[in-house]
């Protein structure tokens, strides 16, 4: 198999894995614990905890440990809005489900939403979202880097204007971290999510960064772990397997991101030029370095990933969160495509072992299922396929 979906999940890297083996068997103390036990394994967390931190520039207890990227956003979400007067927040068409369903549970709650366009790259107008902030918006949320087209969002800009309003903002990172440089200092965010798995550790563990004096209402309550944020006996193995990939991350984030952009770059051009009827999505220009989305006029994108996988090569449409509600892609309607263009999509993401040869070897095979697809479609005569 060649693996292409890493946008969905990574292979936990090897160090990741052995490093989280102790805490398993060896060392399985609850952090709770006062014993040897337990403040071994407590003091493993906060090991793991300051090896986040440092992969985005915070400081350790700005870290807030979670189950993963839909957990933290949830909590930044809901932890502003139903501690705040403020009724409004403000968010775009192209989040993941995991802001967009928090959204609409909100607004059940009374709360309003105001859900910014995008243009056909992708890209969220700064200037609509400076005239929709009213003296009743609460906070902001836009996602780093979009999941489906890797288009990257002017964080800085959007974060001067929150700042401008008094207003806290929130990123969705989770497709960013570890791909791109990211200093939360520098960028002036209030909160920020990221996800493990994402970066080549291990599913079920994620966190949200909350800048100092930002405060949240608690999500899950108990036991008082987490300073009270979140309670429930702490993962530690999959905490501390969490932290070595962010160390990893942050050792080899340029030589990661040349990687990943030269498959992806060298992946594409062989596509473009030897594939026709083919466009590529998002903004090429800022996207993030493992992301190629393109669209196959006259080709059913399920059907491409059926047949991908009969050939050995793991690929998708979009986000492997929504994909079995067959719901077509918001991303993409609010990107402004046709029925026919978010029909034909596919989403390639690349990795850290992912190879020139794999690339190659793809491209061959896409160009005979795309072949294979056509000469059935419907569409053959309106293209001369």
């Amino acid at each position: 198999m060649i693996y292409l979906d890493n946008a969905a999940s990574t292979q936990v890297h090897e160090e990741v894995f052995q490093e989280m083996l102790p805490y398993f068997r060896e060392q399985y103390g609850n952090p709770s614990s006062i014993h040897r036990y337990g403040r071994l394994a407590s003091k493993a967390i906060e090991t793991a905890r300051k090896r986040i931190a440092e992969l985005i520039n915070a400081k350790p207890h700005e870290i807030l440990l979670t189950s993963g990227g839909t957990e933290s956003n949830n909590t930044a979400l809901f932890g502003v809005m139903r501690q705040n007067k403020a009724k409004q927040l403000i968010t775009s068409h192209i989040e993941h489900d995991a802001i967009l369903e928090p959204c609409r549970r909100l607004e059940k709650e009374g709360f309003d939403v105001i859900y910014l366009p995008v243009n056909s790259y992708g890209l969220v107008d700064i200037e609509n979202l400076n005239h929709s902030i009213t003296k009743e918006t609460a906070l902001v949320s836009v996602m780093f880097a979009n999941n489906e087209v890797g288009t990257i969002q002017p964080i800085q800009e959007i974060v001067q204007i929150c700042k401008q309003h008094n207003v806290l903002f929130h990123t969705d990172a989770i497709q960013a971290v570890g791909k791109i440089p990211i200093d939360v200092k520098d960028l002036g965010v209030d909160m920020l999510s990221i996800s493990s798995h994402k970066i080549n550790g291990p599913k079920g563990i994620g966190a949200l960064y909350i800048r100092d004096g930002t405060t949240l209402d608690p999500f899950i309550l108990g036991g008082g772990q987490e300073n009270g944020m979140r309670s429930g006996t702490e993962n530690v193995a999959n905490i501390v397997g969490f932290g070595k990939a962010c160390i990893l991350a942050k050792e080899h984030l340029g030589k990661n991101a040349s990687h990943m952009k030269s498959l992806r770059d060298h992946l594409t051009s062989r596509i473009v030029s030897e594939i026709s009827h083919v466009s590529v999505n998002g903004n090429v220009e800022n996207k993030t370095p493992n992301n190629a989305h393109f669209t196959f006029l006259g080709v059913n994108g399920e059907d491409l990933i059926i047949k991908l996988d009969e050939y050995g090569v793991a690929a998708s449409t979009g986000s492997a969160c929504s994909v079995k509600t067959q719901k077509a892609s918001h991303v993409l309607m609010a990107m402004g495509f046709s029925h026919e263009q978010i029909t034909g999509s596919l989403r390639i993401t690349v990795g850290l072992y992912n190879t020139m040869q794999e690339m190659d070897q793809t491209v061959d095979i896409l160009k005979k299922t795309v072949q294979e697809l056509r000469s059935v479609s419907p569409f053959k005569t309106k293209y001369g396929f």
